[in-house]
């Protein structure tokens, strides 16, 4: 077997490989999600995430996988694998949003705005950052470094959920009398197992995005973009321990994972470029700043059951400008507006689509579903039939 063909095999199995572990997220947001929502909700949060799945790959093979590379071409390894492990991405920035507007959101909108994300929205980002940047020279010429995402996944998904917030509102009884009302998650094992399930997937994530294996310099990058990763996440669920200890004599086990989501979510932008000592410093402003973002959005009555403003769009930046402050060769200026631009984008054009939706299908449950809850009106099918519902 010729070298160039044993590269190219054993590149398209890494390739896919990647691909399955970044799949794994699936399940993670479906946990994650379903265990942070009172439990007359499960059922629609569930069905939420396997629809954006189905509908946003669709969506991205059918229409966004062209608009977002120009061509289906690869020469060093399957284009297949090249685009499942693109496909594996894309649903990502909708389940960044499910979860922020969950216990109040109706599936068939969302539905259909997921159609404009992974057709549209996603494809256009990654055009300018990833891809084929068939707009080279205008205002929106981005010059970004991102390894797998900080701002074209997460915070692009992110200013989506900031969108939908506005137009969707608060879950009914969340503030009261300018109050917030504690609503506490149903079900903490599916959240731990929710949070570590994306962890794991992270590592196909950030790992998989260095995009080949297949020499020894390449490995070598491989295995320490994916210790660094592990890295920040370690250190986010430290400081946010130790922060919810001193300010409450508590350890909160959902702000913890929260925290090392948040540090996964800084190191994503630039994994590759980092020493092995860097990522604990970015991982542990990462998971601070999740501790103190999600009161402050609760300020705003910006109601984000999963804590995903503070752990996606803020941490979105921070890993994106993070690149800039700690690496030479990348330039913070570039990161800068790199994050700018494409916040604007995002966040008016998500805007836009959902305000039109909403026009023509309501995308908040009325305050009797909300209260009886969205499995029975939305799904008819409940989770936890034999539990009393919370209201």
């Amino acid at each position: 077997m010729a070298e160039a063909d044993f590269k190219y095999i054993l590149d398209t199995f890494f390739t896919l490989f990647a691909m399955v572990l970044i799949i794994f997220m699936v399940p993670g947001f479906a946990m994650l999600e379903a265990g942070l929502v009172r439990t007359k909700n499960v059922s629609a949060v569930l069905t939420i995430n396997v629809m954006i799945y189905a509908v946003a790959s669709l969506a991205f093979l059918l229409v966004g996988y062209k608009l977002a590379f120009g061509s289906w071409d690869s020469v060093t390894n399957s284009i297949w694998a090249v685009f499942m492990f693109q496909m594996a991405f894309v649903g990502k920035t909708v389940n960044i949003m499910s979860g922020g507007v969950s216990e109040r959101v109706r599936i068939i909108p969302l539905a259909v705005f997921t159609i404009v994300m992974g057709a549209v929205i996603y494809p256009l980002v990654v055009n300018v950052s990833w891809g084929a940047d068939m707009i080279k020279g205008t205002l929106f010429d981005i010059e970004m470094y991102d390894l797998a995402g900080s701002t074209v996944i997460h915070s692009t998904g992110g200013w989506a959920l900031l969108a939908a917030i506005i137009i969707i509102g608060a879950r009914k009884g969340r503030y009261v009398e300018g109050k917030i009302r504690v609503i506490p998650a149903s079900n903490i094992p599916l959240v731990v197992l929710g949070a570590l399930l994306l962890w794991i997937g992270w590592f196909g994530f950030n790992g998989g995005s260095v995009g080949s294996i297949s020499s020894v310099e390449n490995a070598n990058l491989v295995a320490k973009t994916i210790m660094n990763t592990n890295t920040a996440g370690l250190a986010g669920a430290i400081i946010a321990g130790i922060i919810m200890y001193v300010r409450y004599k508590l350890l909160d086990i959902t702000m913890i994972l929260n925290g090392a989501l948040g540090g996964l979510v800084a190191i994503t932008a630039a994994a590759n470029y980092y020493d092995m000592y860097t990522p604990i410093f970015i991982g542990l402003i990462g998971g601070a700043l999740v501790v103190f973002a999600v009161p402050v959005f609760d300020k705003f009555k910006l109601d984000d059951p999963v804590g995903a403003l503070s752990v996606h769009l803020v941490n979105g930046i921070w890993g994106t400008l993070a690149a800039g402050i700690f690496v030479e060769s990348i330039s913070f200026m570039a990161q800068l507006k790199g994050v700018v631009l494409i916040g604007i984008f995002t966040f008016s054009i998500s805007y836009i689509a959902l305000y039109l939706i909403n026009k023509i299908s309501v995308f908040r449950a009325s305050d009797d579903n909300q209260l009886e809850g969205m499995d029975i009106n939305e799904c008819g099918v409940e989770a936890y039939p034999e539990f009393k519902r919370a209201i």
